[in-house]
This record gives structure tokens, C-alpha cells and sequence, in this order.
């Protein structure tokens, strides 16, 4: 079956079974059992309408678990409103799902978790490493958000906040992890966008489409990571940059500053520098320094201090990191970094090998032992060369020792004063 085609239809098919009536719980179960259905049936005999099967298995699936339970009475209004077979309506439920689970009966925190599980489609291990948490508490969180919602309908509409967070971390997830969503959060905020008259709904548009028009230049053709500063910006999409930068000046006009619009000025300032070397590092810090002040978040701090260490150089950058705390992540991969720039490799070595000990996925970690190992070679190269300058000195500045001693001159006819070398003669310090 085609896995990726399951993952685009079922936020919608979990939708359809909500606005029905559907509690949140059930009709989750309900759709999990259509898809093992999906498995077993599929192969065999693939429907023209994959949505529509799904939602139709699914609706009967609630509907059989709805008989058997006791506040069936309740309910037996629901099956009067099976609807025939056929085609899907085409209404895009994933939306007003995203908004479910952001309901103000939710935290936050748990209303991200939710809206991963439930229409990102992503595992709880895969929420748990979003989180930095234990899987097991990630499940006990999930379990507790879809309770919590159970019975709600789409009758109270969710915080636009929340739901921007929510899309931001998919579009991560999609964007650096194994499960590749980020076109499918872009869609969703287009929608939200078309919608809802926010400057940061627009805020975060621009900013992922100034990320994702960096993505083919990310990598190089080994899958390794290519950082900004050594990518061919030959290979960035100019149209999704300018379609971004384009968002991201009608938002900034409206003078209602929010972080992501804070976060997309960083990334537009990146994306119109020609190269890297002339990026406009003094104005980057700027931002950052709204982004600080709107958020409060370490990791902003943490970014702030690569652009100060930038702006006003590798010291600067260093005492900016010293306020932050050690344990954050990434801190150890910025501390490197800056010591490199500052000339300390030995430090810079053991610092990347450490952040890649730390680093959350394969391609991270290679490309922070790469540059342990380069920055080895290059110490020893230097030493090497150290050594030989060393030599090189001593031998010059050793005094060239007498070949033979003078010889006495020939008693003359009447008695000369001795000759003496004069002081130039000889060779002199290099």
C-alpha cells in the first residue's frame, strides 16, 4: 500500500467520523481498525476511492462498537445517519481537526502531542524526541489529551497559537526528521492563512517557505549535512524565497510583531545575502534581540550568541554563551563552533565530538565528527609544521663552529700586532 497516501487521507477520514458525532477516542479506534482492514483487503482489491472506503469501514466500525455499549439509547440516532456508499465529500476536515486538537480545554503542551499523534501521523517516540521526554510519559500525555476531548465537537474553535506551534513543529519534524511533513504543513498553513487574518498565521508562511527553499542545498549528494554558511546558494529556490520575503513584509507592515515574524526577518536576512560572508550579521542580532525579548527562550539565547559571535566577533559570542545553560541542546555544538572561530582547535575538537555523542539523528552526528576529525588533522598538521619552524630557527640562530684554527703568520722582520676577526664576520641571530 502506498504509505504516504495513507498519511495524507486519514487526518481527514479521523475528521469526517468527528463532525458526525463521534467522540475523539472512539473514532480514533474506529479508523485504526479500518486501516488494519485496509491492510488485509487492499492488496487484493484496491478501491477507486481510498477515503471514501476508509471512512466508510470506519463509520461502521464506531457504529458496531456504538451498539455494544451502554449508552447505546443515546445513540441509536446515529445509525439512522449512516450515510450511503460512495465518494468522500470533499470538505478538508484535517483543518478544523487541527483546531480540535487545540482546544482551550487543552495545555499546549498537550495539544501539540494530540495533533502529532492524531493528524501528523507521527509515532509518540518520534513526539517523545520532539519533546525531550521519556516515551512512555509522551503516551500517558497523548492518552490523557484524547480524554479530554472525547465528546467535544467542532463547535469551540482552538487558539491560534497553540495551532501555529503545532504546525511549526510538524513542519520540523517534516523538515530535519525521518518523516518528510513539511510540504503538509505548509498546505495547512496556506489554508489557515486563507482563513483566518493574522499577521503571524502570515509570519509563519513566509517563514517556512524561506526554510524549505533552502532544502535541496541542506544536504550534499551523500546525505550529509551541508551547513549555511557551505551551501550553493545556487541551488536555493529564488521563487519560494521571494514569495516568503514577499508575506513577510505585508505582516511586518501591520506593526504587530510576533516571533515567527521575528524568526522569518532572521531567515529573509540569510536568504538575501549573496554569499555568506556578506550577510548582514549586526541586524540578524537585532532580531534576535526581539525574539529574546518576546519569548524568553534559551534557545533563542542560544542562536543569539552564534550571530553575536558573528557580528562582533568569536569572544564576544563566547561571553554570550557563558549565561546559558551547559545542559541545553546544541549547546555543546555552538561552544565548539565558536572556539573554532576563535582559534582554539584542541577545545573545538572535543567539544564537536561531544555534540556528536549528544546529536538526535544520524546525519547530525557524522556531520559533527567530521568536523572533530578535521579539526584534529588540522591541529596536528600545524603542530607538524610548528615543529619544523622550530628546528628551522634553531638551526639558524646555532653558531657556525671554526673549521680549523688560525694560523700563526709568518714572523715578519720586525714585530706586528695579532690580526683579529672582526665582529661582523661572524653569522648573526636569524
Amino acid at each position: 500500500m502506498d504509505e504516504l497516501l495513507l498519511r495524507s487521507i486519514v487526518p481527514g477520514v479521523l475528521g469526517v467520523l468527528v463532525r458526525r458525532g463521534a467522540d475523539f477516542a472512539a473514532a480514533e479506534d474506529a479508523v485504526q481498525e479500518a486501516l488494519v482492514e485496509a491492510v488485509r483487503v487492499w492488496p487484493a482489491d484496491p478501491p477507486r476511492d481510498p477515503k471514501g472506503w476508509l471512512v466508510t469501514v470506519a463509520w461502521r466500525r464506531f457504529l458496531d462498537a456504538t451498539r455494544a455499549d451502554a449508552s447505546r439509547r443515546r445513540r441509536e440516532d446515529l445509525v439512522e445517519e449512516e450515510p450511503p456508499p460512495g465518494p468522500a465529500p470533499g470538505t478538508d476536515d484535517t483543518l478544523r481537526l487541527y483546531f480540535l486538537c487545540a482546544h482551550p480545554s487543552l495545555t499546549p503542551s498537550s495539544a501539540v502531542a494530540l495533533t502529532l499523534r492524531a493528524v501528523g501521523g507521527l509515532t509518540t517516540r518520534q513526539i517523545a524526541r520532539a519533546y525531550l521526554v521519556p516515551e512512555a510519559t509522551m503516551a500517558q500525555r497523548i492518552s490523557r489529551a484524547k480524554r479530554t476531548v472525547s465528546g467535544v465537537r467542532f463547535d469551540r474553535a482552538g487558539d491560534v497559537s497553540t495551532v501555529l506551534r503545532v504546525l511549526y513543529l510538524v513542519f520540523n519534524e517534516g523538515y530535519s526528521g525521518d518523516v518528510d511533513l513539511a510540504a503538509e504543513a505548509i498546505r495547512l498553513t496556506r489554508q489557515l492563512a486563507a482563513v483566518i487574518d493574522h499577521p503571524e498565521v502570515a509570519g509563519l508562511l513566509a517563514l517556512m517557505l524561506l526554510h524549505q527553499a533552502r532544502r535541496a542545498a541542506r544536504t550534499g549528494p551523500d546525505g550529509s549535512l551541508v551547513p549555511l554558511a557551505e551551501q550553493d546558494r545556487g541551488q536555493w529556490d529564488t521563487q519560494a524565497i521571494a514569495e516568503g520575503v514577499r508575506i513577510l513584509q505585508a505582516a511586518l507592515a501591520r506593526d504587530r510583531l510576533g516571533e515567527y515574524q521575528a524568526q522569518a526577518a532572521v531567515a529573509a536576512l540569510h536568504a538575501d545575502a549573496p554569499t555568506a560572508g556578506e550577510t548582514d550579521w549586526v541586524q540578524i542580532v537585532e532580531w534576535y534581540d526581539e525574539l529574546v525579548r518576546l519569548t524568553g527562550s534559551p534557545v533563542v539565547r542560544l542562536n543569539r550568541a552564534v550571530a553575536v559571535g558573528e557580528a562582533d566577533g568569536a569572544r564576544a559570542g563566547l561571553a554570550a554563551l557563558a549565561e546559558l545553560d551547559g545542559s541545553l541542546p546544541r549547546y555543546a555544538a555552538v561552544s565548539a563552533y565558536l572556539h573554532e572561530r576563535d582559534g582554539d582547535l584542541e577545545t573545538a575538537a572535543k567539544l564537536y565530538a561531544e555534540a556528536a555523542r549528544k546529536a538526535q539523528n544520524t546525519a547530525e552526528r557524522d556531520h559533527l565528527t567530521r568536523r572533530a576529525a578535521r579539526l584534529n588533522s588540522r591541529k596536528d598538521e600545524e603542530e607538524r609544521q610548528d615543529q619544523e619552524h622550530r628546528k628551522g630557527r634553531e638551526h639558524r640562530e646555532r653558531p657556525k663552529e671554526q673549521a680549523f684554527a688560525p694560523r700563526p703568520s709568518p714572523a715578519p722582520a720586525r714585530r706586528s700586532p695579532p690580526r683579529t676577526h672582526r665582529a661582523s664576520s661572524w653569522p648573526r641571530p636569524g
